[in-house]
């Protein structure tokens, strides 16, 4: 399972700092990521990074946010800063986990952590 935190109101310019740990039967844990999804929107892919700290990032996330991982703690970490009320969403976690040398590779979700930013 996965356990995010770090949510909360901030006004416009701040930053916030999430986090997500993984916890649970995890043989290997290949990469992490968050989605957003504000109200009334689909979700959509904030950042996603390898084990091995390869990142990824859609065009429009590019410069304000930032992922990092410790693997030894199975625990992906997004830095939020310049934030814009546009930002405001629940924001998910998501690890590509398998519990066993031999079991497939499969997606799980965390709870998901409210960010609020205010004009």
């Amino acid at each position: 399972q996965l356990q995010a935190s770090g949510g909360g109101l901030v006004q416009a310019g701040g930053s916030l700092r999430l986090s997500c740990a993984a916890s649970g039967t995890i043989f290997n844990l290949n990469a992490m990521g968050w989605y957003r999804q504000a109200p009334e929107k689909q979700r959509e892919l904030v950042a996603r990074i390898t084990t091995t700290g390869i990142t990824n990032y859609p065009d429009s996330k590019k410069g304000r946010f930032t992922i990092s991982i410790d693997p030894s703690k199975n625990t992906v970490y997004l830095q939020l800063d310049s934030l814009k009320p546009e930002d405001t969403a629940v924001y998910y976690c998501f690890a590509i986990v398998r519990s066993a040398p031999t079991a497939p590779w499969g997606n799980v979700w965390g709870q998901g952590t409210k960010v609020t930013v205010s004009s």
